[in-house]
């Protein structure tokens, strides 16, 4: 590296790059050397081997090496832009290299210079050529010929080479910044740089049988096989996991010093409590209760994730574990992502619990409500709601971000639980979480819960400060939905099909990728948006076509809540036949009598979320179903679609979605702040399980890593971008 220049040196002061380019370059995200150095390319061509130009095939990637015939600029005007042509040989023929706009190549490329071009082949009306090829000066030759006797001379010279001739990095690009452009960066500073200190710990290296970290940065960037580019990304794949699992077990360690409020329960009055509801308790309902229930009763903050199929029966443990807290003069607080869900739960509250007189409180954008027992229900000023949270009049509130809105505390709170973790952002988690009472004594016992089964690799590596409790069936009675995919051609006999449902009594959900359709420029911009189904569009064709007997009604996300709860309440009461809904529906519907769920355009959404959607269905005693409706004969989508219909429960379906999508795109990389590599290396369970060991056995013998100083720095600046971002 230049002298002076360190990785934390900002881009602008570096030789070469200059603020007008390092301004391009933070668009990448790109501000120091270490950024620059560590972004890695997401692919590469494969230029190693030098092709002859009698052997070039049309339409295939290739590099050759020759000597420039002659070069000159054009000039078109009707495009008015400037054309660079250039003729190069070899011993066996040659080729035009066409580039546009470059006007400084007539002064770098010169009549008799050996040059390496790489690319792709066109051929034209005039024959073979490159256009737009990377470039590499390898020597001057006078005399053509005699650059064919002295070609086995050049070719040694390949390994210097950052453009042609090699396995070549191509990098995520933006406007301004390309791979090249980064190549030119990246390669004079691995040149030039002094040799960086290892910052994995002594040993680990071999046991881990990962690259030493100088190494793996010349590998990842200018390999000589692509067994030296999986080489590198082990290296860093391991390193980020393997802090991240340092993380999660330090975490550990924290809560276990952290205090909490014990809440212990009297067996009697729980015997009771489980005797009033009017179910049974599955046996992974039980399990779950009774984890949760040694949990809540220890000094020490509980921090568990509760997974379980959409219906499984999280949500009454869940409201178990908070009316334990409030048994103990304590409060729980019982957050969820939308209103729909907020509601769905005080709902299921008041139908299980009708004589619960403590307080309940529903607390939303829109309003609240106060609960105290049978016919002690009222609707409540939210400033007022707030007032009697901070004074400990209510024990549970139930709600959505209004929860963790500026002004609301309480008094003892003693039980955190998010619903959907996955859909709140780490901030917002850390907001209920960090609830203190007075001094900063007590930290709340913390549950989330998700219908996304989360598989293994993921789990060990992303929760793996977290407690893990599975309901892995169903509530008895319940029948298995049966799910088909429906093609265009199919289209008649499904609509025939669910009108033979509703003539039965049934209710149907249609779910649609978006509200309206996207304005005409918009439409131009957004590929997604030309044919996706709308909500309106396809509410006008069930009303006015499809169904023109039946009632229909329409529910989006733009309606105002108080719209959104009549449509539902109308739902729920059986006045509407078939409700044409966006995603807003996802989660917290509850509709006994809905026997089908459409999807329009089931090929625009994820696996889990069409796993959530098809869970709003087979509620009750009727048979479901859930019918998948696609335009697309994509392989991909056929393979995904197929995945959904086979699956026997979420959790094999999560694996499934794992393999198809990969680590990043299942949970949502913005989610985690891991980075990539790390994220697409999650499916290797022997890496992670490799990483984990590392973890423990360095912590093992040193468990506040005080004498890993430069290793605590790191995991402290790491823990602050995974769980911050």
């Amino acid at each position: 590296m230049s002298q002076g220049v360190r990785l934390e040196t900002e881009l602008r002061y570096v030789k070469g790059i200059g603020l007008a380019f390092a301004t391009r370059l933070e668009k990448l995200g790109l501000k120091t050397v270490k950024d620059l150095l560590w972004h890695f390319p997401s692919r590469y061509e494969d230029f190693s081997k030098i092709t002859n130009i009698a052997d070039l095939i049309p339409g295939e990637p290739a590099t050759i090496q020759g000597v420039i015939h002659d070069i000159k600029i054009l000039r078109s005007f009707r495009k008015k832009m400037f054309i660079i042509q250039a003729t190069v040989v070899d011993n066996t023929g040659s080729i035009r290299a066409t580039w546009f706009n470059q006007k400084f190549l007539v002064a770098m490329l010169k009549k008799g210079m050996v040059i390496n071009l790489a690319g792709k082949i066109s051929d034209g009306k005039n024959g073979l050529s490159f256009s737009h090829p990377s470039y590499e000066i390898v020597g001057f030759s006078e005399d053509e010929e005699q650059f064919m006797e002295d070609a086995a001379e050049y070719r040694e010279e390949i390994e210097s080479f950052k453009h042609t001739g090699r396995l070549v990095p191509v990098y995520p690009e933006t406007r301004g910044v390309t791979s090249k452009g980064l190549r030119f960066l990246i390669k004079p500073l691995l040149d030039e740089m002094e040799r960086l200190p290892e910052t994995l710990p002594e040993g680990m290296l071999v046991r881990a049988g990962v690259a030493e970290i100088n190494d793996a940065l010349r590998k990842i960037h200018f390999p000589d096989t692509m067994d030296d580019v999986l080489y590198a990304r082990r290296r860093f794949a391991f390193e980020d996991i393997f802090y991240l699992q340092l993380v999660n077990i330090l975490e550990r360690s924290r809560l276990a010093k952290e205090n909490a409020h014990a809440c212990g329960i009297d067996q009697k009055w729980f015997k009771e409590l489980l005797e009033r509801l009017p179910f049974e308790l599955t046996d992974g309902q039980r399990k779950t209760v009774d984890e949760i229930v040694l949990d809540l009763a220890k000094p020490h903050p509980m921090n568990r994730l509760l997974q379980g199929d959409v219906g499984s029966g999280k949500t009454i443990v869940a409201i178990m574990a908070a009316i334990i807290a409030a048994e103990n003069g304590l409060q729980a607080s019982f957050m969820a992502p939308t209103e729909i869900l907020a509601n769905q739960h005080y709902q299921t509250f008041k139908k299980i619990f009708g004589n619960y007189e403590k307080g309940v409180a529903l607390l939303t954008a829109s309003g609240a409500k106060v609960f105290y027992g049978e016919g002690l229900e009222s609707e409540a000023k939210k400033p007022e709601v707030i007032k009697k949270l901070a004074k400990g009049e209510i024990k549970i509130a139930i709600g959505t971000h209004a929860l963790i809105q500026k002004g609301v505390e309480f008094a003892n709170l003693a039980l955190v639980v998010i619903d959907e973790q996955h859909r709140f952002g780490v901030r917002q988690r850390q907001a209920l979480a960090g609830h203190k009472k007075g001094d900063g004594e007590y930290l709340p016992h913390f549950l989330s819960m998700s219908a996304t089964p989360i598989p293994r690799t993921l789990s060990l590596t992303l929760f793996g400060d977290l407690d893990i409790s599975v309901i892995g069936e169903l509530p008895k009675g319940r029948k298995e939905i049966i799910t088909k995919i429906v093609p265009p051609a199919s289209r008649t006999d499904a609509y025939a099909f669910i009108r033979g449902q509703v003539k039965k009594g049934r209710q149907v959900f249609v779910i649609c990728p978006r509200i309206e359709k996207a304005e005409e420029d918009e439409d131009k911009k957004n590929w997604f948006a030309v044919d996706t189904k709308t909500v309106k569009e396809e509410y006008e064709k069930l009303s006015k076509k499809i169904f023109p007997d039946m009632r229909v009604a329409m529910l989006h996300g733009k309606l105002k809540p108080a719209e959104k709860d009549a449509i539902m309440q109308s739902m729920k009461k059986g006045d509407i036949d078939v409700l044409v809904a966006t995603s807003v529906i996802e989660v917290g519907v509850d509709i006994p009598n809905a026997s089908i769920m459409m999807i329009e355009g089931s090929d625009r959404f994820g696996l889990s979320q069409l796993y959530q959607f098809k869970g709003r269905v087979g509620r009750g005693e009727h048979q479901s179903f859930c019918l998948l409706f696609t335009d697309s004969s994509a392989q991909t989508t056929k393979d995904r679609l197929e995945a959904l219909v086979g699956a026997k429960n979420g959790f094999e379906l999560a694996e499934k979605d794992l393999q198809l999508r990969g680590p990043g795109e299942f949970m949502g990389q913005s989610q985690t702040g891991l980075p990539d590599l790390a994220m697409r290396s999650l499916h290797d369970l022997k890496l992670v399980k490799s990483a984990r060991e590392a973890a423990e056995g360095i912590l093992g013998m040193d468990p506040d890593l005080t004498s890993h100083p430069q290793l605590k720095d790191i995991v402290r600046k790491f823990h602050d971008k995974v769980h911050l971002e």
